[in-house]
């Protein structure tokens, strides 16, 4: 029997070519693609991502979208969302959060000095200092009397709660974990410069001496410069190991502070001393113990109001809060962002954290977030107890987005490739500059979420987590590879 031929169609065979070429084959959906991009990272780390339109909110990558997930710094965007949300006037002086500085004459013929800080995270006593600076209370004080008795630090306009719960220990006695004051100077860091001796010798020291530091250091012909210091919470007894090179440049450590208040009396005290005025007591703190009715959850209606001050004898009134603002998204600043949760707090509580989280509670509940998609502990995202959902934040991110203070807000997010934590990322690709985020960073983790323009012009709303990464090593270089996958196809 001979041999049958079958004509295909010429329709049907350009296709089946097509389909056999390699260069003409099918795309995978972007989604799946994702996945295999996030894949390709390795077993062990958690992904989740959530990429919608802003306009019409029409999720496009939805990857563990309700999964919950440590944010580490993207805890400042609930923060500073919050702030813009609920308090006024952040383009004018703030003139609600300034230190303060009162004699106490009770009686006696010599007075008490008594500063008292009100939840400014800028006031300085640095040499150059041209605005919000310590010595210009130092100098009221001069000009009054040659004579006081204690110099004290009053830091009790919000409860005591230097760290925040989920801290870990070992961050305190650096500047990432220095404690939370409602009496804040100079970052609450101290500076300590160390510059090499001769080999074998230990190194010099130039610092102010508010810790007892004990010099283990030793200066070496060559090498890297690897620096240690060691101390205890709460001791003021600190420990300097470690090698400097002999030609190399000197190295600035930079340590944490546990009593803020009480450092800002004990530095008042030095400014007073070189204006010729004789403290003749002691130096001393004010706190006011966290107590059940600081815990919005222990009491049944606000805490009760707190008496008047007396009048000050000199006020410092800092620059804008929304300057503050941009400083803390665009470089990550942790102190900074835990007092702004306490001034959240002080809108109808007490300024506890419990009570700043409870203001952040009402924002997202407006902007549609539901309440099992995240939790905090900090303002800082230092804690490890805090959590969100990839979703509830890019629903934040929308929702603000449509606010009379949503393009204030992004100002104030880092530039991809241009400035803040995200100056040295995505130079040279398609979203530098065009990519508007938070970023984040803490043990095995990664964040970034914020919003992007697409290549077609458009603005996406996205929020990304990383967590579980193995070994600590960073995510970031996939997520920012996933990210321009999806901006090239948008």
């Amino acid at each position: 029997m001979p041999a049958v031929r079958f004509r295909l169609p010429v329709a049907l065979l350009a296709f089946a070519i097509c389909v056999a070429s390699p260069a003409h084959a099918v795309q995978e959906p972007l989604q799946q693609r994702v996945e295999a991009a996030l894949a390709a990272a390795g077993p062990g780390t958690r992904f989740g991502l959530v990429v919608t339109t802003e306009e019409e909110g029409r999720e496009l990558i939805a990857i563990n979208p309700d999964g919950r997930f440590i944010p580490a710094s993207n805890t400042k965007l609930l923060i500073t969302a919050a702030v813009f949300a609920s308090l006024p006037g952040l383009d004018q002086p703030d003139a609600v959060g300034g230190t303060t500085m009162r004699l106490d004459w009770g009686g006696r013929q010599v007075p008490d000095v008594i500063l008292t800080g009100h939840g400014d995270a800028r006031l300085s006593s640095a040499p150059d200092c041209v605005a919000n600076c310590l010595a210009a209370l130092a100098d009221a004080v001069a000009a009054r009397t040659r004579r006081v008795r204690h110099v004290i630090g009053d830091d009790s306009h919000f409860p005591d709660q230097r760290w925040s719960p989920g801290m870990s220990w070992n961050n305190i006695q650096s500047r990432y974990g220095t404690a939370i004051s409602a009496l804040t100077l100079d970052d609450n860091e101290l500076a300590m410069r160390v510059t090499p001796g001769a080999v074998g010798e230990r190194p010099t020291l130039d610092m102010l001496r508010y810790y007892e530091v004990h010099n283990l250091a030793t200066t070496v012909a060559e090498g890297p410069t690897e620096l240690q210091f060691h101390r205890l919470p709460n001791s003021r007894t600190l420990r300097l190991s470690g090698t400097i090179a002999a030609g190399a440049e000197p190295e600035t450590l930079r340590l944490g502070v546990d009593d803020p208040a009480h450092f800002a009396a004990w530095r008042f005290r030095t400014l007073l001393d070189a204006r010729g005025v004789w403290v003749t007591g002691g130096t001393e703190a004010r706190h006011r113990p966290f107590t059940r009715a600081d815990d919005p959850a222990h009491r049944s209606g606000p805490p009760a109001p707190r008496p008047p001050e007396p009048e000050a004898l000199a006020r410092l009134t800092p620059p804008p809060l929304g300057e503050d603002l941009t400083h803390i998204n665009k470089v990550s600043q942790n102190l900074h962002a835990e007092l702004m949760i306490r001034r959240l707090g002080l809108i109808t509580g007490s300024g506890s954290i419990e009570d700043g989280v409870a203001a952040i509670a009402a924002m997202m509940e407006r902007a549609g977030a539901p309440r099992t998609a995240w939790d905090l502990s900090d303002g800082s995202g230092m804690s490890t107890y805090n959590r969100v959902a990839p979703r509830a934040v890019a629903t934040l991110l929308r929702w603000a987005a449509a606010q009379p203070w949503g393009a204030a807000w992004r100002a104030t997010f880092p530039i991809a490739g241009v400035d803040g934590t995200l100056a040295r990322r995505f130079r040279g690709t398609p979203l530098e500059g065009r990519l508007f985020a938070k970023t984040g960073t803490l043990n095995a983790t990664n964040a970034l979420s914020g919003y992007l323009i697409a290549g077609s012009g458009r603005t996406l709303v996205f929020s990304f987590y990383a967590n579980d990464v193995p070994g600590d090593a960073s995510a970031t270089e996939v997520m920012d590879r996933t990210l321009a996958l999806i901006a090239a196809e948008n």
